[in-house]
């Protein structure tokens, strides 16, 4: 059995094909889909009649010296997430990268309007399953692991 790294219950993360880096998590074992905060969510067309999912991740959610960045993808999907007040809403889920403890995982993201969050990223039981166990004492481990040159 591999042995799993221990996190704590935030940490600085890079999500490095949106070019994002440091950017504060908060880990949370009660929320099975990670999420990241977003505005501007909608669906456009692009030239060949295929549908576009376009959305913002603001610059001041995402730390020093970060301007707002606006994504398309054409990979995505609609799935029905239960929120932290127990209601169900569909968000778009996209997939993307991200990087923990040097090391790059796949993974997916609801895109969520976290505006009213202290942490503009939430990483849920579909990525920590298996693979860390969460230390609520800790803060930022990877990211000292990564400064450290590991």
């Amino acid at each position: 059995m591999k042995a799993k790294k221990t996190i704590g219950r935030i940490d600085k993360l890079d999500l490095p094909e949106l070019g994002l880096v440091k950017v504060q998590a908060k880990i949370d074992t009660g929320a099975y889909t990670s999420a990241i905060h977003c505005s501007k969510i909608h669906i456009e067309k692009d030239k060949e009649g295929r549908e576009l999912l376009v959305y913002t991740i603001s610059a001041k959610r995402l730390g020093q010296g970060m301007k707002a960045k606006k994504f398309k993808t054409a990979d995505f999907k609609l799935k029905k997430i239960k929120s932290s007040n127990g209601q169900v809403q569909e968000r778009y889920v996209v997939k993307t990268k991200i990087k923990i403890f040097n090391k790059i995982y796949n993974t997916e993201f609801s895109l969520s309007d976290r505006s009213h969050m202290k942490n503009p990223i939430l990483l849920g039981r579909k990525l920590l399953s298996g693979r860390f166990v969460v230390d609520v004492t800790e803060e930022n481990l990877s990211y000292q692991y990564h400064q450290n040159g590991r």
